[in-house]
């Protein structure tokens, strides 16, 4: 049986132990460029003991963005500054993964702590794609629909930004295919009113993602995992749903894809969702067992027992902490205590670490 502190081995990466920081947005870049924030904010959280770090949403096209303040990685130029980051975790015993994404119908829209909807051009909103043209909601911008050659275009900007993440030294690579963003907007019939080979059959609406994982992992080497980040269900009535996820990842496995990161929502406005404790890991635990694919847990997960027993109880392979590790970046090495394992602190902080436990000395520089 494992537990939260037992390493976790994906392809030729091998995790420290079994806590994930997910991906969330910063809002923070400018024309995709890393910010100060960023170095602060990705270094203090890739000393504080977790085994895997995703990045933020990052754009694979400028205009796949969310808003001015997301990430990219879309031109070499990104390289560069996000090797800082990729490095730094490295050297401090964190794997850090990319998540690669493009926000389709929901790009083009305020910074995450805004009032959302589309942005008019001359406050700096662009025009959006998707795979039908159906706003997100009220306040969202009518999109235009891709045609096939546009989402071949899309596909093989995938793979450009997988190559990019690879140079930057990445080790672990995800592709963002939930929250209704573009990719989780042709799975859903929700969103997909296509009569093409993108549209209507369970087969045709997952064509693209399966597309974009195939272009992905023949430039991403085989000895180094890739993820994939679902939304199990739409909340909602003749949306995507945890049947069809299932079925999703056991055509997965075969394409390369190593673990799925189960989240939900976020495909229609206004679902009720009922949100509690845990609320996800239901899905992860059936994805995990009906399809064999590993899997990774999300949402209101906050208490180091309550992540072990996640582990323990085998309704995930990893479990990923978020609104804590926001407000203790350190949050690994307080679960190690509280749960009796024993974990390294950076020397550095040494003088504040609890009787018994050990340290080293970690890299507090990362140099270009």
């Amino acid at each position: 049986m494992a537990t939260l502190f037992e390493p976790l081995k994906l392809r030729d990466i091998k995790l420290r132990n079994r806590i994930g920081i997910p991906p969330m947005c910063q809002y923070s870049a400018q024309d995709g460029m890393p910010s100060a924030w960023h170095t602060v904010h990705y270094g203090s959280r890739a000393i504080g003991g977790a085994g895997l770090m995703i990045l933020e949403a990052t754009a694979v096209s400028e205009d796949g963005r969310i808003s001015t303040g997301d990430l990219g990685i879309w031109k070499d130029a990104h390289i560069e500054p996000l090797s800082h980051i990729a490095r730094f975790a490295t050297e401090n015993e964190c794997a850090a993964a990319i998540q690669l994404a493009h926000a389709g119908r929901k790009a083009g829209v305020a910074l995450g702590w805004q009032e959302q909807g589309s942005l008019p051009p001359n406050e700096g909103g662009w025009r959006t794609h998707a795979p039908s043209p159906i706003a997100f909601g009220p306040k969202f911008a009518t999109p235009v629909e891709l045609n096939v050659n546009e989402i071949t275009t899309i596909v093989a900007t995938f793979a450009s930004a997988a190559r990019r993440a690879l140079a930057a030294g990445f080790p672990v690579i995800e592709i963002h295919a939930a929250h209704g963003y573009l990719l989780h907007q042709f799975l859903s019939p929700l969103s997909n009113k296509r009569t093409d080979d993108y549209g209507g059959s369970f087969i045709n609406r997952t064509r693209m993602l399966r597309e974009v994982i195939t272009s992905v992992r023949a430039v991403w080497p085989d000895r180094l995992p890739m993820l994939v980040r679902l939304s199990a269900t739409d909340w909602a009535d003749h949306g995507w749903n945890i049947e069809e996820t299932i079925e999703l990842c056991r055509q997965m496995a075969p394409l390369g894809v190593d673990l799925v990161d189960v989240s939900s929502g976020g495909l229609v406005p206004d679902v009720t969702v009922p949100e509690g404790p845990g609320y996800q890991t239901e899905f992860s635990a059936r994805i995990r067992r009906e399809s064999g694919m590993r899997t990774s847990a999300v949402g209101m997960i906050t208490s180091p027992e309550q992540a072990d027993h996640v582990i323990r109880s085998e309704q995930a392979d990893l479990v990923l902490i978020g609104r804590e590790i926001l407000r203790d970046p350190y949050w690994p090495l307080h679960a190690a205590r509280a749960l009796g394992f024993s974990i390294e602190w950076p020397a550095q902080y040494g003088r504040a670490a609890p009787p018994g436990s050990t340290s080293r000395m970690r890299h507090a520089v990362c140099a270009p």
